[in-house]
């Protein structure tokens, strides 16, 4: 038996067009069966609530019982080097060179000047404001001797105009008691006729030969009766 109810032919676009106007098309399904559910991700906790969950059962330290750390306080430095090694450089520098040997501070220092000359001019005789014009050695000599060659070489010295001289006698260290020759040196120089020719003198710097050697400052003419006789002016 044949259905009453035929089928309508579309024979153009035009018709399919009217048809589908007719006819709207049901919208698509909004989730598709058997589709799973989205799962949010669980939220991570920050640092700093981290942190504050790991102190939450810790108790800050009573007041009175902190430790007070000054800013000025300095912290002690480390040693630099050895001290015993640099007090064996400074003894062999004393033995060879004579550094940190001051010779004024020592018991074989020996000065003196002429009728009221300050003693600040022998001072400055023993640190070399002077300059050296003659020398003589003494070592190796006799008291005699010495004596001898002492009174040529000022008389020399005082008639050729020099200031400044230097005698070496040495320290006299080998004599048992006081050094022989420096201490006649020393009455030489403040007795008898020279002592008239001195401004001063004093012993010399290490350079020079230290304690066993001594400067002597000259005058131009030599004190008279009739100078010592005259009054001092400012």
């Amino acid at each position: 038996m044949r259905n009453s109810k035929s089928k309508k032919v579309v024979k153009s676009f035009k018709e399919l067009k009217t048809l589908l106007k007719d006819r709207p098309v049901p919208p698509p399904a909004t989730a598709a069966k058997g589709r799973r559910p989205e799962v949010s991700e669980p939220s991570v906790p920050s640092d700093h609530q981290l942190f504050r969950s790991a102190m939450a059962d810790v108790a800050p330290i009573p007041r009175r019982d902190r430790s007070k750390k000054s800013a000025n306080t300095l912290q002690p430095k480390a040693p630099q080097g050895n001290p015993d090694n640099e007090v064996l450089v400074q003894l062999k520098n004393l033995v060879r060179r004579g550094d940190g040997f001051i010779i004024s501070d020592t018991p074989e220092y020996m000065e003196g000047t002429g009728y009221r000359v300050p003693g600040l001019i022998a001072r400055r005789l023993h640190q070399g404001d002077f300059s050296i014009q003659s020398f003589i050695d003494l070592h190796g000599f006799s008291v005699a001797a010495a004596r001898e060659a002492f009174e040529t070489f000022m008389s020399a010295a005082v008639n050729t105009g020099k200031r400044a001289v230097l005698l070496i006698h040495g320290r006299g260290l080998s004599s048992p008691a006081e050094p022989v020759l420096k201490t006649h040196v020393y009455n030489w120089l403040t007795r008898g006729r020279w002592r008239n020719w001195i401004i001063a003198f004093s012993s010399a710097r290490s350079c020079d030969g230290g304690a066993g050697a001594t400067y002597v400052l000259l005058r131009q003419r030599p004190l008279t009766k009739q100078s010592l006789k005259k009054p001092k002016t400012n």
